[in-house]
C-alpha cells in the first residue's frame, strides 16, 4: 500500500517562499509520475505541478515561473519549491502518484493527507 506524507506547509507573507516535501513509502516511486495538487475552499482540486519518472515537468499556468517541482528517486521524495507566493496560492496542497501521468485527479493511485499553505498580505 502506497503512503504519501506531505510536510513543509505553513503561513507566509505575500512574496515569500515555502518548500513542500512528500515522502513516499512505495517500491514503485521510480515508475510513477508524481503530482502536486491543491484545493482551495469551495474550489475543485487542481493539478499544479507534475514530474515524470524521467524528470519531465509540467506546470499549471497559474504557478509557472514561480513553482519548481523536483524528485529524488533515491530518497522516494517529491518536492515543490514555491516562490513569489500570492494570496491566491492559499490552499491545501496534496501530493499524489499517477502511473498514467494525466495531470488530473482522474486516475491518481494514491493521495497524501495534505498540508496547508496560507499566504497573507
Amino acid at each position: 500500500q502506497v503512503q504519501l506524507v506531505e510536510s513543509g506547509g505553513g503561513s507566509v507573507e505575500t512574496g515569500g517562499s515555502l518548500r513542500l516535501s512528500c515522502a513516499a513509502s512505495t517500491n514503485t516511486f521510480n515508475y510513477d509520475c508524481m503530482v502536486w495538487f491543491r484545493q482551495a475552499p469551495g474550489k475543485e482540486r487542481e493539478a499544479i505541478a507534475q514530474v515524470s519518472p524521467r524528470g519531465y515537468k509540467r506546470y499549471a499556468e497559474s504557478v509557472k515561473g514561480r513553482f519548481t517541482v523536483s524528485r529524488d528517486n533515491a530518497k522516494n521524495t517529491l518536492y515543490l519549491q514555491m516562490n513569489s507566493l500570492k494570496s491566491e496560492d492559499t490552499a491545501t496542497y496534496y501530493c499524489a502518484s499517477d502511473r498514467a501521468c494525466l495531470f488530473s485527479p482522474a486516475r491518481v493511485q494514491a493521495w497524501g493527507r495534505g498540508t496547508q499553505v496560507t499566504v497573507s498580505s
